[in-house]
């Protein structure tokens, strides 16, 4: 069994290394299912049969030693110097293949459960968020939310709580949906929305926001415009960048583009049942909708809700909106 272990390790190890350095497209809630049911399985041998067998062979060998000092006794040996304990306790020590796999089960099992159907931790990799969401920003995406889903294949198995305008949502990127993005929902199905001169207005109604400070972004060591907007119940901040033109150059032929209209002052769309509109709250820095389309329910991973960690500030650390 340790042949077949170690092949089976090499074989998880080697999908690990050749995601991380870019030969293949990894995908982690599928690797994490895999070592589920592999540990899992190794974890019910362990249960049921090898630890059996080794409790037997303990057995056999305390039999064993009460009978062979029962013999010196009647040839009248009456100090037997034995250590049973030690040999006892080599019999019932798990084979390395057995504490990498069975011993590791239930460790996996809670982080597949928590990751799958409770909550997920992200990291901010870009600056589409700012200024709700830092690059580097650790957060927590509630994955029930919006109702629990089947790992890996994402079928939705409760409906849970409709998604509104405003929520800051973590969900398969549709041209490439084993990456996750990040964005705030903007338009819901049925709903008109059009961001022309920087303005958003949805079905027909101008989205109202208020100036605020100005914003300086670190990352770039520039100040740029920011507001406070409301979509949903709560307001949120977002910034702009005077310098960059009000037309979006370079959107690609996605699934219903003939629902959107663009020209030189933005774009117009009209989201498709079952879609959704997002946009990032760095408004003229954001590869979001207006660029590769409307992301389908079944893309959805959960709505983003805290910050747990930033080790470059840790002053970032609490819930957002």
């Amino acid at each position: 069994m340790h042949y077949l272990t170690s092949l089976v390790l090499a074989a998880f190890a080697g999908y690990a290394g050749s995601w991380y350095f870019g030969m293949i497209e990894g995908n982690f809630a599928l690797l994490l299912l895999m070592a589920v049911v592999v540990t899992g399985i190794y974890w019910l041998a362990e249960r049921f049969y090898f630890l059996p067998q080794r409790q037997s062979a303990v057995l056999k060998l305390e039999s064993e030693t009460i009978a062979r000092r029962q013999e010196l006794t009647r040839m009248g040996i009456q100090k037997v110097d034995t250590d049973s304990d030690t040999a006892r306790e080599k019999l019932l020590m798990q084979p390395w293949w057995l504490d990498w796999t069975a011993g590791l089960f239930p460790v996996i099992l809670v982080v597949f459960v928590l990751r799958s159907f409770l909550f997920e931790p992200f990291k901010i990799p870009s600056g589409s968020m700012i200024p709700t969401l830092w690059i580097g920003d650790l957060i927590l995406v509630n994955k029930f939310h919006y109702g629990f889903r089947l790992p890996v294949v994402n079928i939705k198995l409760t409906e849970g709580t409709p998604v509104q305008r405003g929520d800051v949502m973590v969900f398969r990127y549709p041209p490439r949906p084993s990456m996750d993005y990040i964005k705030r929902v903007v338009g819901l199905p049925g709903d008109e929305v059009s961001y022309l001169n920087k303005q958003l207005s949805i079905n027909g109604q101008v989205v109202k926001r208020n100036n605020l400070p100005e914003f300086f972004d670190e990352s770039v060591m520039r100040y740029f415009k920011q507001f406070d907007e409301a979509l949903g119940e709560k307001p949120h901040m977002l910034i702009q960048d005077d310098d960059r033109p009000a037309f979006v150059s370079g959107a690609d032929q996605f699934k219903f583009y003939e629902n959107c209209r663009y020209s030189v002052e933005g774009v117009v769309c009209k989201v498709p049942p079952g879609h959704y509109f997002m946009m990032g709250d760095n408004r003229d820095n954001s590869l979001d909708s207006r660029y590769w389309g409307f992301v389908p329910d079944a893309n959805i991973v959960g709505r983003a809700f805290f910050v747990w960690m930033n080790f470059g500030n840790i002053k970032r650390i609490g819930g957002f909106h």
